[in-house]
């Protein structure tokens, strides 16, 4: 079987989110939870879990992002 993206879920202090999800996308994300559960071993409770570490992980490797991330943290110049 093949390796799946996301790995064990991190137990961290949630933000309170609520967003509306077509229903197609909702049973893909029931889908993955149930093999993601097979795969590791690791029952996962609520599919609706597996939000935040799939955005983390897609935010991750896009590197457009991360690239206009790091250029909007540099410090400035010092001149104008």
């Amino acid at each position: 079987m093949a390796q799946l993206k996301l790995g064990a879920l991190e137990d961290d202090k949630p933000i309170k989110i609520t967003h509306e999800l077509p229903a197609s996308v909702h049973r893909d994300l029931v889908a993955y939870a149930e093999i993601l559960a097979q795969e590791s071993g690791q029952p996962i409770g609520e599919p609706a879990k597996l939000i935040a570490p799939m955005l983390a992980r897609f935010m991750a490797a896009d590197r457009n992002f991360r690239k206009a991330r790091r250029a909007r943290q540099r410090p400035m110049d010092g001149g104008e």
